[in-house]
């Protein structure tokens, strides 16, 4: 067999070298960089002359037609920090990248360079969340949660191709944990007989606490939609209430945390139509609170506020429901109330709508849903049983 071909100036140049391992081979090219000067590049650990020589054509047609990147020599942790101080998001949602990022990457893959990170090292990365991520040393991460962890990793890494920092992205040969994995927490939704029976007994119980309970049942809104309405917001004579932003809570490391109040989840305010009932119960509760004091009625105080007219805190809300249901279930009967979450009365409020027949798109908007695909897939749980009622009926008019 004859010598390898010598290589002319441009096209680089293969050579062999010996390791424990066995023999290797490396590759030797120039790129020019952006500044104008040149570099001569080399990468090592080929296992035969074919591999070597693929990987240099590849690296000599990206230096041709512009596409080589220079590997980065910056830190993954560093350049996490730099990439969040950059990212539009909300209040809370940039709370929550920065506690993900400080909690479950850094501490693993922190130390990597950006430009030597692989897929293989993003999958045992994952894999690590899943048998002992959790922040307490109490076991493993759910697969939603290492699935939302990837998803951040992924956009700023995304961000390092688009900027010229990588020339591929690792995320993009891993495997993270699939949608279906990573579905969240059970959905339960109360009957109509179970949620009239729990507002029934929250009126009578504690009034100024019911009617938040009531206003999530009847109007679908989001825990922290409801935290931020305002009395302007509220036409009692129309009967119809608008939803324009959210209160949230902000946790900084060092900094304790705060209620920040922001649009809404999809950034779309909506309008809301409020039943008799509904209307009723919120015109006793703002008659009871203009006898405390004028200020919590005036047209920009918050509906559901503290008695000092603050923000009621979002998470000490779902406490508080929880605790008030299972005072519920001991003086009502256990059997008569199951538990439920208190983000499930608004999804109590769009299973009885889709149940009794209300058109997909009429509760979609009801939600706030960006699109009714949403309220679709959210709620296929309810759709066999319309199904059912829509083959009887067509059944029905064949015979009739």
């Amino acid at each position: 067999m004859g010598k390898p071909r010598r290589r002319q100036a441009g096209e680089g140049g293969i050579s062999e070298y010996e390791t424990k391992a066995g023999r290797r081979f490396l590759i030797k090219f120039t790129v020019q960089r952006e500044d104008g000067t040149r570099r001569v590049v080399l990468k090592r650990g080929f296992l035969s002359r074919r591999d070597a020589a693929a990987a240099l054509r590849a690296e000599i047609r990206k230096a041709e037609v512009g596409e080589w990147v220079e590997p980065s020599k910056q830190r993954l942790d560093a350049y996490l920090a730099e990439w969040i101080k950059g990212q539009r998001l909300s209040p809370s949602t940039l709370s929550s990248y920065r506690k993900n990022i400080r909690l479950h990457i850094d501490p693993y893959l922190g130390e990597q360079l950006v430009a030597r990170l692989t897929g293989s090292a993003v999958d045992a990365w994952m894999r690590k969340l899943e048998a002992s991520g959790r922040a307490d040393g109490q076991g493993g991460l759910s697969a939603r949660t290492v699935r939302y962890v990837f998803t951040i990793l992924r956009s700023a890494l995304s961000d390092a191709v688009s900027q010229g920092r990588l020339a591929v992205n690792p995320t993009d040969r891993s495997t993270a944990p699939t949608p279906s994995e990573a579905r969240p927490p059970e959905m339960k939704a109360w009957t109509a007989p179970e949620l009239a029976r729990f507002l029934g007994w929250a009126e009578a119980y504690d009034p100024d606490l019911a009617i938040g309970w009531r206003l999530l049942a009847t109007t679908g809104m989001r825990r922290g939609e409801a935290l931020a309405l305002r009395w302007r917001d509220v036409d009692l004579d129309a009967a119809r209430l608008a939803v324009r932003r959210s209160v949230g809570v902000v946790k900084n490391k060092g900094a304790g945390e705060e209620l920040v109040e922001g649009p809404t989840k999809t950034g779309q305010a909506r309008v809301v139509d409020l039943d008799a009932g509904t209307v009723a119960a919120l015109r006793r509760y703002r008659t009871v609170r203009g006898l405390l004091t004028l200020e919590l009625v005036r047209d920009s105080a918050l509906v559901l506020s503290e008695l000092d007219g603050a923000h009621r805190h979002p998470e000490r809300f779902s406490r508080r429901f929880a605790g008030q249901l299972l005072r519920a279930r001991r003086a009502l009967g256990e059997e008569q109330l199951p538990v439920i979450r208190l983000h499930d009365l608004r999804h109590t409020h769009a299973t009885l709508l889709l149940a009794d027949g209300v058109p997909v798109k009429v509760v979609s908007e009801r939600l706030g849903h960006a699109s009714a695909t949403i309220t679709l897939t959210v709620y296929q749980h309810v759709h066999p049983g319309m199904g059912r009622q829509a083959a009887n009926r067509f059944a029905a008019l064949l015979e009739g």
